[in-house]
């Protein structure tokens, strides 16, 4: 079976297994967006929408966040870990879109990539979801995911991208980046996937290479 003709098998199935996939951060503007996917750099969810549900009840604008000394913002997000650098990074950010871009996120992925702390994977994520653009981001469940599933062979997250990109419709990027999350925190877990219980095992590479 060619890689497109398994992953359009694979998407089906997963479009049938996590019909509510959608992001798991809790925002209400693309600067919200933005914040929660910094704080959310090897930090989970959960935890960044405890610390953002603080945050955000006075500082959601650019406007507000650059009103904070450093101190009085790492402060506050400390529970999400590496909290001087995304202090720093947010900071920035937000400075860069009050005197750059009228005080709003850049919608273009180009600009968005200009941020501070705003990688490929965050670029791709507010493009995506505060945008509707057509972007796959590559976090860890993505990229074990993809990898186990057979749909890239690659060794970084910007190789699996573009292959994702390759095999799947690009009307369906956006929503497959949730549909893989989804995924790997239910059921293609990184320490014993439960494998029995994965209505994709007939086309993962892995479960069929373990099997023989």
């Amino acid at each position: 079976m060619k890689t497109v003709e398994k992953a359009g098998k694979i998407i089906e199935v997963l479009l049938s297994e996590y019909p509510d996939a959608r992001p798991a951060l809790s925002f209400s503007s693309p600067f919200e967006l933005l914040i929660a996917v910094i704080l959310s750099q090897q930090c989970t969810d959960e935890r960044v929408n405890i610390v953002t549900g603080e945050l955000f009840k006075k500082y959601n604008t650019p406007q507000a966040v650059v009103s904070l000394f450093q101190a009085e913002l790492e402060k506050i997000i400390l529970p999400c870990g590496l909290y001087r650098n995304k202090a720093k990074n947010i900071l920035s950010a937000a400075d860069s879109i009050i005197k750059n871009f009228g005080g709003e996120v850049p919608d273009k992925y180009e600009d968005l990539l200009s941020l501070s702390g705003v990688g490929r994977k965050t670029a791709n994520v507010i493009y995506s979801v505060a945008f509707g653009g057509d972007a796959i981001a590559v976090d860890t469940h993505v990229f074990r995911v993809a990898g186990r599933l057979g749909l890239s062979k690659a060794n970084t997250p910007e190789k699996t991208e573009k292959d994702l990109m390759n095999v799947i419709p690009k009307n369906l990027w956006s929503k497959s980046h949730h549909l893989l999350i989804f995924h790997g925190r239910r059921v293609c877990k990184a320490r014993n996937p439960l494998c029995g219980g994965c209505g994709a095992s007939a086309f993962c590479s892995y479960f069929n290479k373990k099997k023989s």
